[in-house]
């Protein structure tokens, strides 16, 4: 759904003004990001913007400019509410300049993406995907420079613009409890990082995992782990996300937060000496608009937004109280791309939603059974 371009001019002017929320929060800078140690801290998180070239045209103006509010339209109250609130943004934005803008395999998306993710509320971004690379070190370079000129409050993690850079970590405060937030990719599609340039994006290494942990378990109260991770549209988790949730917990990870299968997996527990480690290991696509075809495909049109609260136990560390999942469901219709609550979502939405033309399975009662079947513990309407 496209909204006028004057209430995008709108918006964005308010963020820039008044940051995600009110919240003033900065890589290494420990700022209060609101929240109250009675009612905890309250974090959630979507999955993977994956910005296909129809997504681009539903967010194009008449006057060839770009807007994607519409994107979050029907699920902004809870991204707002959140005290903290993170999005995978899967492709890179480098701005026009670098060939245009493109969808799959090598993408490359407009600034305005990132206008609309501030104005929905969100306060982190996290980049380290495997498509980080797809316009090389300009294309790092000019979203860092967006995010640093347009969106200072607003903390970018997983790809950096110089070694100083990589060294910092993001730390936010709210509630009184300090939250780190670390982004890892397993690789970025086989395209090298530049001579000289190692520190563009972070990969997932044991030594460099480590090394960030343990400095989280120092400087942070709370860490968060999201790792972008797994086995494309597999709904199940693989060998090697398993083993890597149980370094991540072995190492001090108080909450793990998965992207990339493109598809929901499961939310299960690690327990690691008297913690409990809430790991979802795929939150599946927040927006897309693939061109695969056949049995399967409706999977992807379905994702998850992780809700969870954390505060201080008895002997004053910090804690998850509560973790839970939200379905969500993206909805592709004539000239529009948004994405609805799948509590919220009806009949005849799900009847007109044009992915039907490409995988005739999708309905309604097709993707409550999905989330039915992934999310076997149970999950919340919103």
């Amino acid at each position: 759904m496209n909204l006028p371009g004057a209430l995008c001019a709108a918006a964005l002017l308010a963020v820039t003004l008044l940051g995600s929320a009110g919240n003033a929060i900065s890589v290494t800078q420990v700022a209060e990001a609101g929240g109250s140690p009675a009612d905890g801290v309250t974090i959630v998180m979507v999955g993977d913007m994956l910005m296909h070239m129809p997504v681009l045209r539903a967010g194009q103006e008449a006057d060839g400019s770009y807007c994607f509010d519409g994107l979050f339209a029907h699920v902004q109250p809870q991204i707002r509410s959140a005290d903290i609130a993170i999005v995978n943004q899967e492709t890179i934005m480098g701005g026009e300049e670098l060939g245009g803008y493109t969808g799959y395999p090598t993408f490359n998306s407009p600034y305005a993406v990132g206008d609309a993710e501030a104005n929905a509320g969100f306060d982190v971004v996290l980049q380290a995907t495997n498509h980080a690379l797809d316009r090389s070190a300009k294309g790092i370079e000019n979203c860092l420079s967006f995010w640093e000129t347009v969106y200072p409050q607003i903390a970018v993690t997983g790809i950096h613009e110089s070694a100083e850079d990589q060294a910092e970590m993001t730390i936010l405060t709210s509630g009184g409890i300090r939250i780190a937030v670390l982004n890892y990719t397993y690789g970025t599609n086989g395209i090298q990082m530049p001579r000289g340039k190692g520190y563009l994006v972070d990969y997932l290494s044991r030594d460099r995992v480590r090394a960030d942990l343990e400095r989280a378990e120092r400087e942070a109260d709370f860490t968060i782990v999201c790792p972008h991770w797994g086995i494309e549209y597999s709904l199940t988790p693989s060998g090697d996300q398993r083993q890597w949730a149980a370094f991540f917990a072995q190492e001090g990870a108080d909450l793990i937060i998965g992207t990339h299968p493109h598809v929901i997996e499961p939310l299960e527990y690690l327990t690691e000496g008297d913690r409990q480690i809430p790991v979802y290991y795929s939150l599946g696509n927040f927006v897309n608009s693939t061109a695969g075809r056949g049995a399967g495909v409706m999977n992807r049109m379905v994702g998850g937004m992780a809700r969870v609260n954390i505060g201080r136990a008895a002997d004053g560390s910090a804690v998850v109280r509560k973790a839970e999942v939200i379905p969500l469901v993206t909805h592709l219709g004539e000239g529009e791309v948004t994405t609805y609550f799948l509590a919220d979502y009806t009949q005849e939405l799900a009847e007109n939603n044009r992915i039907r033309l490409q995988d005739s399975t999708f309905s309604l009662e097709n993707c409550r059974k999905l989330t039915d079947k992934v999310w076997t513990g149970g999950y919340s309407d919103r």
